[in-house]
Formats: C-alpha cells, structure tokens, sequence
C-alpha cells in the first residue's frame, strides 16, 4: 500500500457519498457526474487496496473500513478547510495560468471548471483567454490548450477535442419549413462565419460546402454575417441570425436542451482539434490540472 497521504479531494467526495448514501446524491450535491464521483471513489479504494463502500440496488452501504475511515473523515474535511484558510493567505497560493482560446473557455471549460475547484479548493486557477494563446508570453508552470494540429501542439501533446463541425440553428428556423433538403441550399441561405486571422485552419462555410461538392454563387452572399468571436457566433445563431457551424464538444449541452438543433451532416478532421501542450513544469499542482483535462475529454 503507498504511505503517501491521502489526497484531501477523495476526502471530501468519500464523505460526501458516505452522509448521503448514493453515489448519485453526492454528485448532485458536489455538482459532479455520478461516473466521476463513482471512479474518484475507486481510486481511492485502490490508493488504500480496500473496499470502502459496497453498492447496492438502491444507494451504497458503507463496509468496515469504510466506516472507520468516515468517522475521522466526517470530522476532518471541515476542520482541515478551515485551518487551512486561516493559515494561508490568498496572495501566498500559487496560481496556475491556463491559456486557451474564447470558445474553448467560455463553452467547453468554464462549464466543468466546477468539477476540478470541487476536488482541488486550495489551487486558484486564472483562465487567460485569447484568439492567440501561442502569441502570449507564459512561464514554465503555465498550461495551454491550443487548436490545430498535433505539430502545432507540439511532442507529447493530448487531444482534447477533436474536429468535427454540423450546420446548426436556432429551432425556429426550421419550425415553417425543413432543413434544407441538400447541401446546395445551404449556399443561398443566410450564414454565421468565424473570421480567421491566424495561421490556424478549422472549417469554415467554404471547406464545408467544397468538401460536399458546393460551390456557392457570389451572389448568394448577401446578408451573411461574420464575427471574430465563435461565442458570438453561437450567441447570433441562437437569435435566428442564420445558420452557423457548430463544434461537437462545445455546442453540446445547447443542443441537448434544445436551443440550436441540426440542420445537415457534420464533416470532421479527427486529426485537429484541441490539444494539451505539455507543460514544462513538473510541479504538483500544474500536475493536477493536466490530469483532470485530460479525465474530461471525450
């Protein structure tokens, strides 16, 4: 068994499914899925090589020695916390910078960042978004995310998020008539395009329509509109502006609940997308955020 001590996250998870009884109940209450509560707990049983917890139809019950683990874990998460944000000043915490784009920040990782301050309370997270995270000055201990390709990211890169794009729209486009019956009439509807200004490719209306064999008259054009944002992109097709191209993994949750829907086929680039670079520093901390992104990808 490893003599390290035992990581103060799995702590708070493990008491939190033992007062509540289901691994189900607990993710609700810490805002996490119950898969990740479910393999947080098996971590930790296999840090301790014990069972902790036995599952049952309905919930869990606590076993032996998961019981004698929660009645000092019960009384020491709260305590701990407390101690320790008397004891350590904010200034004096290290913060780790994470650098990455606008839509990767405000769709994809803002959303889980929950998850990962639920497990690591004491590391302070500074999220520095920009249309060129490669451009900005960054210390050995900073973490970027970058899109591209994997010689972009660079040796020992991870893929996050892969490439794949599906014409979307806001439902009440479509709701007096269908998605275009082909991919030609797409060229004559009204648009949503993500200028780019980088040296970086991802897909935009003219690779989609060229790769589906479209080519879009000139005229066809007008009344387009383009932004430099791919938020604002999302934000415009939400508002029936036209049709935008939406990204697997960052429109998601808003097709999910029904505020865009599908209107034709997706096109992918399974060797582009976003890529962990791999951070210079081998400290502790920066340790844990290149671990939880890369648990968080699909």
């Amino acid at each position: 068994m490893s003599e390290r001590p035992l990581d103060l996250g799995w702590m708070r998870i493990f008491t939190e499914v033992a007062r509540r009884g289901s691994l189900t109940a607990a993710a609700a209450s810490l805002r996490l899925t119950q898969p990740a509560v479910s393999y947080q707990i098996r971590r930790l049983e296999d840090e301790l090589s014990v069972a902790l917890i036995r599952r049952k139809h309905r919930g869990i019950e606590l076993t032996a020695e998961g019981q004698r683990l929660f009645e000092v874990a019960s009384r020491s998460v709260d305590a701990i916390d407390l101690v320790a944000g008397q004891l350590r000043k904010t200034d004096e915490r290290q913060t780790i910078r994470l650098h990455t784009d606008y839509a990767f920040s405000s769709l994809w990782l803002i959303p889980r960042m929950h998850g990962f301050r639920v497990l690591n309370p004491d590391i302070n997270i500074q999220i520095v978004a920009t249309q060129d995270p490669l451009g900005q000055g960054k210390h050995d201990s900073d973490v970027m995310v970058i899109f591209g390709t994997k010689q972009d990211a660079g040796e020992g890169a991870v893929l996050l998020l892969s490439e794949k794009v599906t014409p979307v729209c806001a439902p009440a486009l479509l709701a007096d008539k269908s998605a275009p019956a082909s991919i030609a009439e797409f060229s004559r509807r009204k648009l949503i395009h993500l200028e780019n200004n980088s040296h970086t490719h991802w897909y935009d209306w003219a690779d989609y329509l060229t790769q589906l064999g479209v080519e879009r008259a000139p005229e066809h054009s007008g009344g387009d509109i383009s932004f430099n944002n791919y938020a604002m992109v999302v934000q415009a097709s939400i508002c029936e502006q036209g049709f935008a191209l939406g990204w697997a993994g960052l429109i998601d949750p808003l097709l999910e609940a029904g505020v865009l829907v599908t209107a034709g086929p997706s096109l992918d680039a399974p060797n582009r997308g976003y890529w962990l670079m791999r951070p210079k520093s081998k400290d502790v901390t920066v340790g844990k955020l290149t671990e939880w992104l890369i648990g968080e990808r699909h």
